[in-house]
Order: structure tokens, then sequence, then C-alpha cells
């Protein structure tokens, strides 16, 4: 038995699945502190399905948690930044390309040191150890205790990135210490930026992992915990306690992974409509399409691989005005809306009002709803499909019609087939996707390096990278023997000699018992 959790802007689902049954799913409202409406969902999702608690085996939460603190720039530490560099990459510093409000939160000084490697391997300068040490002592002078370490093509050889962190673990014992091979993919800048996010989340993570373990010890919860990652793959709590940055996008992806799993659709867009936003994204194979380019992050440049989705202000807690014009959104009531909406007795019109005045929808009271008229609520309803439709033509790889699957408690709003597509389903528990996307989840590990093939075979490179992805697989909770090839890219580098290639790997494996 697995219970999944989804904790967004609006509402906290909650699903509990045994195998691939779905036994119960819970919808709530996310509380100011997250963790106790994580707790009061799995309390209620195990009273639904008149289980006991000690039946259950693992837990799976994705969480805003950390998003919300990058964008709202609260509960992040200051960090202490080291780039092993030598001479090169002088001309941009750390932090360049961040934004005003967020740099001068964060940034608790940069070190630019002797170090740093070639494309092949070879050294840039050695690692200049009094360097690091000296900055260490600034650092700890001023109570800075989070360090990022990034050094020149880290993907390539590690070594220096690993003698650094052993230099500042000696001059800082309780520094929490991020090393950018083990967050980043290739490229120096935006490699560096993921590596001080998640530098500057490590305290937040220690807490928010901490409390959720106390919930869970308080609900009778004795089995594993797991956090889903912006892939929507699971890493255990331990694991997202030192790389909170890897959950950042998981909300999006959670939901995806649940529309497939309730239709079986393996390729289709998936509009999942919440109570504040709309994502819209596409799956292929089963697994979200990824962006080409990095996530911008609170409005950092990073590189991580994330969902290709397109969100927008439109969800059942959407405000809606009369105009002249009318609109919908894109502001919302949020997490307010079972106080605020009219049919609960608020005193805002919102896109639920909408849906319960045009009888798609039985909440709350109707009768509180009677100056609505039906022409005012076809106006709306078909002014929400509509922009739902032109995102969802700009989402589509060609003017085909395809599947699409609408999950998330606002699909309420959208009736009848979609513009664009072949059918448009709203499967059995659309409400609780994203919390059954957690449940379902595997674990992933993932490698992106550049290697030289100068003294050694194309077919050599590619198995010790895959090698080493199934290592962070397995570290991050995955079962050794069930790990396989998720998918693989190798792209030549002709601009620079010694016959370069980038080559990135993803392994899936089941979770370790």
């Amino acid at each position: 038995m697995r219970i999944g959790v989804d904790v967004g802007g609006t509402n906290t689902d909650a699903a509990l699945l045994r195998g691939t049954e779905v036994l119960a799913t819970v919808k709530s409202s996310t509380t100011a502190d997250v963790t106790s409406g994580v707790g009061a969902a799995i309390r209620t999702v195990l009273a639904e399905a008149g289980v006991d608690a000690a039946a259950v085996n693992a837990v799976m939460i994705g969480t805003t948690h950390f998003l919300n603190a990058v964008v709202e720039g609260r509960h992040l530490e200051k960090v202490g930044i080291l780039r092993l560099c030598g001479a090169a990459t002088r001309s941009l510093p750390p932090m360049i390309d961040w934004p005003d409000t967020l740099r001068p939160i964060v940034d608790g000084g940069a070190a630019l040191v002797g170090g740093g490697v070639n494309y092949d391997g070879s050294e840039i300068a050695p690692l200049d150890a009094d360097a690091v040490r000296a900055a260490c002592r600034d650092w700890r002078a001023r109570g800075i205790s989070a360090v990022a370490i990034c050094s020149v093509f880290a993907l390539v050889d590690p070594r220096m990135e690993n003698e650094a962190a052993e230099i500042v673990a000696g001059e800082m014992p309780d520094a929490a210490i991020s090393l950018s091979h083990r967050v980043g993919r290739t490229g120096l800048l935006p490699r560096e930026n993921a590596t001080i996010l998640n530098a500057s989340l490590h305290r937040l993570g220690h807490e928010t992992v901490g409390a959720f373990r106390a919930a869970f010890a308080a609900l009778g919860l004795n089995c594993p915990l797991y956090l889903t990652q912006n892939d929507g793959t699971l890493m255990a709590a331990d694991f997202a306690e030192r790389y909170p940055v890897f959950t950042i996008a998981s909300g999006p992806t959670n939901s995806m992974r649940g529309a497939a799993f309730l239709t079986g659709l393996t390729d289709a867009a998936v509009i999942d409509i919440g109570g504040t936003t709309t994502d819209i994204g596409m799956l292929v194979a089963g697994f979200p399409r990824t962006r080409s380019e990095g996530a911008m992050i609170g409005g950092v440049p990073t590189n991580f691989r994330v969902p290709d989705v397109y969100s927008f202000g439109l969800g059942g807690g959407s405000i809606v005005r009369s105009g002249p014009p009318a609109t919908v959104g894109p502001d919302s009531v949020g997490f307010r809306l079972p106080e605020k909406a009219l049919c609960f007795g608020g005193d805002t019109l919102t896109a639920t009002d909408i849906a319960v005045a045009a009888g798609l929808v039985d909440l709350g009271d109707r009768s509180r709803l009677a100056h609505i008229t039906p022409d005012f609520a076809r106006q709306m309803l078909a002014q929400m499909k509509a922009s739902i439709e032109t995102v969802l033509d700009r989402m589509k790889p060609s003017a085909e019609p395809i599947p699409a699957i609408l999950v998330g408690g606002g699909s309420v709003l959208v009736e009848g087939l979609l513009e664009g597509t072949s059918v448009s389903l709203k499967p059995d528990h659309f409400g609780s996707a994203n919390a059954i996307g957690a449940a379902i989840a595997q674990v992933s590990g993932e490698v992106d390096s550049v290697v030289s093939l100068e003294g050694t075979t194309r077919e050599r490179a590619m198995e010790s990278i895959v090698e080493e992805a199934r290592a962070r697989a397995v570290e991050a909770g995955a079962a050794h023997e069930t790990v396989t090839l998720a998918e693989i890219e190798e792209t030549p580098l002709a601009y620079l000699p010694g016959n370069a290639v980038r080559i990135a790997a993803k392994v899936i494996g089941e979770l370790r018992a």
C-alpha cells in the first residue's frame, strides 16, 4: 500500500493505492504551514478506506514548499559560493544573472580560486587550498552556514569539487555543502545557479522533512517517506534533505503521470486545472515531454530538465468580474475558496460559482447564485474553454487532433470536446490525479557529462555514464536489480578537439522494499 500526496497552492490531495487499485482519494485545503494539511489529508484518506496506518508501506509527497520559498524569497539561507576556476570565467562572476530582488537575500560572498579542469580533464590550475581555507574563515566569521562549490567542467572530473568539500568540511564542520556535479547539468552558470539554490534551501529542506516525519509519527505511520522530483520520479527523504531543489517542478509532473496511469494513454495532452492555475503539457511514452532549455526558477536561470508545461491563471478559485468586459482570473482566491466563493457563503464570484450556477457540479448553496443568468454562465464557461484551447494549440506537436486528458479539481469547468482534440477524457479520480501520480512514481538517476574519446571507445564511455546514473538511482532509493536505461543522448562536440562527446543518461527503477 502506498499513499501519494500532492500539495498545491489551493488544495492538498491524497490517494491511497493497493498495487494499482485506487482505494480512496481526498481533497482538502492547503494550510499555511503545509505539514498540518498533509497530515490531515493522510488521516482522512486512511479513514475513508478503513485502513490502519500500520498497513501503509510508503508515503510519497509532491510539494510546492521549496518553489514557493524561492519565488517569495523567504526561508532562504545566505550561501558562500566557491568557484574553482583559476584565471578562467572571471568576467562572469557568480549570481550575475540573478534578479536584483533575490540576489541580496542569498548572496553570502563569492570566492573565485585556483582549480577547475578543461573539457578533457586536464587541470586549468591546481586547487588553491589556502584560498579555500581563507574563504571559509571569512564565511565562518559572518555566520554563513551553507556553501555551494562549483568547478569548471566538474561533470568531466569531480575530484577537485570533492577535495574542496573536504577542506570546507574541516574548516566549517557544521556547514551544509552542495556540489555542482551532483546538482546541475553541463553549462557553468546555470549549474552554479542550481547549486546555490540548493544550498540556500538546505535548512528549509531539513526542517520540512523533519516536520513530515513528526507528522507521520503522530499518525502512526512507520514506513519510508519519499518526495517526488522534477521528472516525476522519487527520491528518499534523506536524499531530499540534501537536494531539496530537485523537488521544485514536481507538481505538474505528478498530474501528468497520474493522468497516464488513470487512462492507460502514453501519448496525449494533459490539462491539469487546479484551484489557481491551469497547467498544460504533453505525455510522450508515458512521461512528460521535457523542455529543451533549462528551467527559470524564481527568475534564476538553471539547467534542470523539467516538464514542458505552460501555466496560466485559470482555476476553480479564479475571480470572475462582470465587467464590461467580463473576465475570469488570472487572480485567484487560492486556498481561501471554501470561505470566499459565493456558493460557500463568501463574498467573491469565482469560476467555481459559475460551474455550480451552470449545473456542472453540485457544491455549496446554489440558491446564493440565483442572480447569475444562464447567458452569463455560458459566456464565462466559453471564455474559459477558449483560453484552454488557445494554449493547447500552442503545445501540440502538430495540427492533427490528439487525445486530451482533463485532471484536477477544476476540470469541472470544462464541458464537451475541446477543439483540436480527438477525445477529451475525464477519468475516474480525475480530481486527485496528482496524488495518484506521486503514489505510482518510480526512482531515477541521471548523469550529464562531457567525455573525451581519446584512449577509450564510445561504448565504454557510454557504459561508464550509465553505471554512474545507476549508482545515483540506487542512492535515491531504487532497487538495483530493477534499474533500467530510460533514455540516453549523445552529442558530438565538433568545436572541441580530442573527439569530445556530451553524453546524458537517465535510468529508472522500482522502489527498494
